[in-house]
């Protein structure tokens, strides 16, 4: 589902919220020549075979992956999850052929520290020059050995304006507010979930105090009796038709969600909210390393980087890709952060393991409560 910039800028105007990702750009076409007049990055030509992937769901423009078999003979076997937690415990007790996975930034500082990622070869990855240097040695990679950038973003509050008050808007607050009960949706993962408790709470996403993890999930299990219940790529269903009035979610997925549903509206809460990374990285047990490097460098293409971006709407760590946009999209405050929202933003940080045992009793005692 392409996206016209005349239609983006309709839903802009109609949401009172500039979109995400649309090429000003009308020609594309993907070339592998020296880069003299290309700005769509180095190809890597390989002698055919296959790559298996293993990438979050409703996050890619799926034509990128026949342009990528066809530029360079790699067949793609692709599986979707629905969380970084779900990817963890498939891959995890091994065993799986996985090549490429694309974790966000604090499950990737777990999996280094369990030595599950092969260091990358960037010899085989030029188009690494073209991440936006703010992205690159990242606190969840700091010598940047395993990871490279896909995309990246904010998560926030998403609202039906037709089933909310206005007054009631600007605070996590929203989603334990009584006067939506059966109306409210929650996102369904540790991390996320229990961040947002957290937060709400003034505490930071990151904290190591068991008292205030536990003070956090408690809320959450107040929370339980006003929710129509936990959801991930469900959400998209739930908010597109009106099925729930609250939800909080993934700003690029918004942008998707806004487009089906022009009574959506957005907002970052006033106690702050996350800013995250996924990046492309190899397992330690991939069988096709070279073609998994060859894909990982074929998405930082200017031309798969701009085909993403198009179809999934979240913001791009490409530079290339960045300039292509129109400028009104490049200057939306929510795709791209000023130092405003930044301030507003917290990522998330690798956890010692006990804090990680705690996360997964203490969702256990979240979801068992009644």
């Amino acid at each position: 589902m392409k996206k016209t910039l005349a239609l983006m800028l309709s839903l802009a105007m109609a949401a009172s919220l500039l979109s995400g990702c649309v090429s000003s750009r009308e020609d594309t076409t993907l070339t592998s020549g020296d880069g003299t007049g290309d700005t769509s990055g180095e190809v890597q030509q390989t002698s055919g075979g296959e790559v298996n992937v293993y990438n979050w769901g409703e996050y890619i423009d799926e034509s990128v992956l026949e342009d990528f078999e066809e530029a360079t003979g790699i067949h793609v076997n692709y599986q979707m999850y629905d969380s970084n937690e779900t990817m963890y415990g498939k891959i995890a007790p091994g065993g799986t052929d996985y090549d490429v996975v694309i974790p966000s930034d604090y499950m990737i500082a777990r999996m280094i520290e369990e030595d599950m990622l092969e260091p990358l070869n960037f010899d085989n990855i030029p188009n690494f020059a073209d991440i936006d240097p703010e992205l690159k040695n990242p606190e969840y990679d700091p010598e940047n050995l395993y990871s490279v950038p896909y995309m990246w973003g904010l998560m926030g509050v998403i609202y039906n304006k037709t089933m909310v008050d206005e007054a009631d808007l600007g605070s996590w607050d929203l989603l334990w507010n009584e006067k939506y009960a059966d109306d409210i949706v929650m996102i369904d993962n540790s991390r996320d979930a229990i961040g947002i408790a957290l937060k709400r709470l003034g505490y930071s996403y990151n904290t190591t105090d068991t008292a205030q993890i536990t003070e956090a999930v408690d809320t959450l299990i107040a929370q339980k009796p006003i929710l129509q219940g936990y959801v991930m790529d469900e959400v998209f269903g739930k908010m597109e038709g009106a099925n729930a009035a609250i939800g909080t979610y993934y700003y690029g997925d918004y942008l998707t969600m806004l487009e089906n549903n022009p009574d959506l509206g957005f907002y970052i809460p006033e106690e702050g909210t996350n800013i995250y990374v996924d990046a492309m990285c190899i397992l330690k047990s991939a069988p096709n390393k070279e073609n998994a490097e060859a894909f990982i460098n074929y998405m930082c293409s200017t031309e798969a980087g701009l085909k993403n971006c198009e179809e999934i709407w979240y913001s791009t760590p490409l530079m290339s890709v960045r300039e292509e946009l129109d400028p009104e999209v490049s200057s939306d405050p929510l795709a791209y952060p000023d130092e405003t929202i930044m301030a507003q933003c917290e990522s998330y940080a690798g956890l010692p393991q006990n804090i990680l045992d705690l996360y997964d009793s203490e969702w256990t005692r979240l979801k068992s409560a009644n």
